[in-house]
């Protein structure tokens, strides 16, 4: 039986694992209170939010999955009610420091009242980018794939598959929580099962993490030489198929019970899990250096009728007034 201790320690957690049998990879993620939290910030429709949970976790799933110095992203843009879902990994600065995550989406209210669509339908015609940025001195790294196979976890496969020719699969979850007292609550989870890369932006393998930390199971790798790689492939893909749905947002089941009750034939290796909290990066130097590339004149176009401008960040939602002669390239301080 599961403690109230065990499930807290689950919620907001991406664990990798490794299938040596397989030549597999992967990681399970769970999104509980940091959801909740970027979802609790907005006033979404619950089909939007639906989208919304289904994109942070793909972004948690394969955030973890690269070895990555700042941020990985994700982007869905198309030509329906429901226009933009944006999304952050920023990863961790520390070992002992969790990754954060934000997610926000734009789109016609009344339209999505109105649609009997789909909720994935409801996105239109478009596309699934992912980027990476590893900061200062780097170039940023974009794919891009249709919005096409009827969910944004098919989006995804279908990027691995043909920009980085890397079979992958996603088997993910999203439902609101009932009987909470501040209404609802939502929670997400998912799996994430990959061949393990070549030659790849996503080659992070999992002996970065070191074995035999706290938390990690380790096992020695099996002889891989007599599977045939296809047959691996398939076989996992098979088990992953069985997961059911409360296994992965359910609260009595641990993350490591769910391998094991997946993949024991295939002695699944886990690594130290990684946890992960809401984050943003938004700030009032932010919104001065986003200025500071208009003149004096569109600046006091920007102005409200109270002689400030005023931004809001779409991901926190957090507002801010600033004095419009200290923005732009002819403020004081501008540089």
């Amino acid at each position: 039986m599961h403690t109230e201790k065990d499930t807290k320690r689950w919620d907001d957690i991406i664990l990798p694992f490794q299938l040596d049998r397989a030549d597999v990879r992967g990681r399970v993620a769970r999104l509980d209170s940091t959801l909740d939290q970027i979802l609790r910030q907005h006033d979404y429709p619950a089909v939007v939010s639906g989208q919304v949970a289904e994109a942070a976790l793909l972004t948690a799933l394969i955030g973890q999955t690269i070895d990555l110095r700042w941020k990985l992203s994700i982007q869905i843009r198309g030509d329906g009610p429901l226009r933009i879902i944006a999304t952050d990994y920023f990863a961790p600065k520390s070992e002992a420091e969790p990754a954060r995550i934000r997610a926000y989406a734009s789109f016609d209210a009344e339209a999505i009242e109105a649609s009997d669509l789909a909720p994935f339908d409801l996105l239109g015609k478009g596309m699934f980018a992912i980027l990476i940025d590893q900061g200062k001195g780097t170039q940023p790294y974009q794919g891009i794939t249709p919005l096409t196979g009827g969910s944004l976890s098919a989006c995804a496969e279908s990027y691995f598959a043909h920009s980085e020719q890397l079979p992958t699969r996603f088997v993910t979850s999203a439902a609101q929580e009932l009987g909470q007292s501040e209404g609802p609550a939502w929670r997400a989870g998912g799996i994430m099962l990959q061949h393990m890369p070549k030659a790849s932006p996503f080659a992070k393998p999992a002996e970065d993490t070191q074995e035999g930390s706290a938390g990690a199971e380790t096992a020695q790798p099996a002889d891989t030489s007599s599977y045939d790689e296809d047959d691996n492939w398939n076989r996992a893909s098979i088990l992953l198929d069985s997961v059911e749905e409360m296994e992965l947002i359910g609260p009595h089941v641990g993350q490591q019970q769910l391998l094991r009750r997946l993949f024991h034939e295939e002695t699944p290796r886990v690594f130290p899990a990684q946890p992960v909290e809401f984050g943003c990066t938004c700030g009032e130097d932010k919104v001065r250096q986003t200025m500071s590339i208009y003149s004096a004149k569109d600046i006091q176009k920007m102005t409200a009728d109270n002689g400030m401008v005023t931004a809001d960040c779409q991901f926190c939602g957090a507002h801010y007034e600033l004095p419009p002669e200290t923005l732009g390239k002819d403020a004081p301080d501008a540089t």
